[in-house]
């Protein structure tokens, strides 16, 4: 069996929020908008007078916290009384997973992401993240229908913090990192295969172009280094993650990096950035010398990712077993990596990066 679950349309280009109501307006003329302030104050006044001069109409929500439970049901009770056809996402990755799962559940409402960051594949990805109101992982939900329309606005994304940037690039290659490993023992999933190749394709447009989409970013640029990134950031990762089998091949430095987020000590780190410093970890898991692979670590490093944790409260060395006695992984996905997944392994290699820097 192979399923692949994308968007049905993709649209990346400068400027493009003063055209978005041209794009929306065949999928529908009556919104939720849903969105950040930030990201509000981002896109506009071009995004409403583009919704304006195509005769739409909307409402606006905005998200105060988490991508979580409560702000999903709201979300979804807020659109059904409205009557609207579309929730219109404005935002990173905690707008757009909160907006594809409202979306979810209401059988009639379209759901359109227009991302204002790369930091993450939200925009994309065939899984909402839910956390708690702490901003714990709670759990990886699965989408049954997927955004009608995807919108990105270089412009948008190149006045950003560089940040977010270069978080989104480690989160997209993690998908190389972790799927790849899968192939030893499992070589004849199709699925698997093109996880990989969409992986893959994304690590060289990092490794080609990712320091002249960086330096763009921090000139507040648009370019053409910053646009392929932007599209292996949302694209490429999405579609590692689209594409499923009977197989279940779940990143393991992604579960890691749900453990990180229960820590107060880290939620100053983004998503991706939690993400390296889990591929690190999983990296040392991986070689049976425990030593890193070294070009994992130099684009790590390249790209801003934290290799050691921060000052932690009480003993710290206790802390660490604690944090590696609390990581879940499923069995059936263990087995068919070619490293052991324990705790034991996990306390060693999470000590192991106290040694860098």
């Amino acid at each position: 069996m192979l399923a692949i679950k994308s968007p049905q349309a993709y649209l990346q280009q400068a400027g493009i929020r003063a055209q978005a109501g041209e794009h929306i307006r065949p999928l529908a003329t009556h919104l939720r908008i849903f969105s950040s302030p930030r990201a509000w104050q981002a896109v506009n006044p071009e995004l409403t007078h583009s919704l304006e001069s195509q005769g739409i109409r909307w409402q606006l929500e905005m998200l105060d916290g988490e991508c979580s439970d409560e702000a999903i049901e709201r979300l979804q009770r807020n659109t059904a009384q409205q009557g609207a056809e579309a929730i219109l996402a404005v935002g990173g990755g905690r707008v757009l997973d909160c907006a594809k799962a409202a979306g979810d559940g209401l059988e009639q409402v379209a759901v359109i992401n227009f991302a204002t960051l790369a930091a993450t594949c939200a925009a994309w990805s065939p899984v909402a993240i839910v956390y708690n109101a702490q901003g714990g992982h709670l759990r990886s939900q699965p989408l049954r229908k997927m955004p009608a329309l995807v919108l990105v606005d270089s412009e948008i994304i190149a006045r950003s913090d560089v940040r977010y940037l270069k978080a989104g690039i480690v989160d997209a290659l993690a998908k190389w990192y972790e799927f790849r490993p899968y192939q030893r023992h499992n070589p004849d999933s199709l699925a698997l295969d093109l996880k990989v190749m969409a992986a893959q394709r994304a690590l060289d447009a990092f490794q080609q172009w990712g320091d002249e989409a960086v330096e763009a970013n921090q000139q507040g640029q648009t370019s053409f280094a910053l646009e392929r990134i932007i599209d292996a950031s949302i694209v490429l990762a999405g579609l590692a993650n689209s594409m499923r089998d009977t197989l279940p091949t779940p990143g393991f430095a992604h579960a890691i990096h749900n453990r990180l987020t229960d820590m107060p000590e880290l939620h100053h780190w983004l998503h991706g950035e939690k993400v390296g410093f889990s591929l690190l970890v999983q990296s040392i898991m991986e070689q049976p010398d425990g030593e890193p692979d070294a070009t994992l670590v130099a684009l790590l490093r390249r790209f801003g990712a934290p290799l050691r944790l921060p000052e932690l409260a009480g003993d710290r060395r206790a802390a660490l077993q604690r944090l590696a006695g609390a990581i879940r992984f499923p069995a059936a996905s263990a087995a068919r990596l070619p490293f052991a997944v324990t705790p034991a392994a996990l306390e060693k290699a999470l000590i192991a990066t106290d040694h860098f820097s």
